[in-house]
């Protein structure tokens, strides 16, 4: 699959595409060519996030994996910047546990892009499967201003 690196202060972001949708976001990712265009248009959006001076990702995306898997990262897209969620109010919406919907934060294949970080424990921050664990996902939330609990 084609990949585009994008180097930003939370470390070499490594963006994937697979038949015209963005599958993966993995941190030490290499630069692979041709670049479609879509994979600039991913790279030059990461880097005005970078910046601050992008707040909703526009990008076709692709989760493999369960019907809910797909649901957890719709939901997930769709909460604003310098917001946050817990896993029970996303549990709420589709009428599921809590802890399943941890389980497929954690499996988010396209973190950063798909927010998982603004989605917290009801008690704490949670986890965060991206490179640095928790530290990262104080480091987007702080960038993203999310986050006057942790400042």
């Amino acid at each position: 699959m084609p990949m585009i690196a994008v180097e930003t202060q939370f470390g070499r972001l490594g963006v994937e595409e697979t038949d015209g949708a963005i599958t993966r976001l993995v941190w030490n990712g290499r630069d692979d060519s041709p670049k479609t265009s879509l994979l600039q248009e991913a790279a030059a959006q990461l880097r005005a996030y970078d910046q601050g001076e992008l707040e909703q990702f526009d990008l076709p995306y692709h989760v493999a994996g369960s019907e809910f898997q797909r649901q957890v990262c719709d939901l997930m897209f769709a909460i604003p910047l310098g917001e946050t969620r817990t896993y029970g109010d996303i549990a709420k919406e589709l009428g599921q546990p809590p802890q399943p919907v941890g389980q497929a934060c954690g499996a988010n294949p396209i973190p950063v892009i798909i927010p998982c970080h603004r989605v917290l424990a009801a008690s704490g921050l949670g986890g965060f499967s991206g490179d640095g664990g928790i530290e990262t996902k104080v480091a987007l939330l702080r960038h993203e201003r999310a986050a006057g609990l942790l400042i």
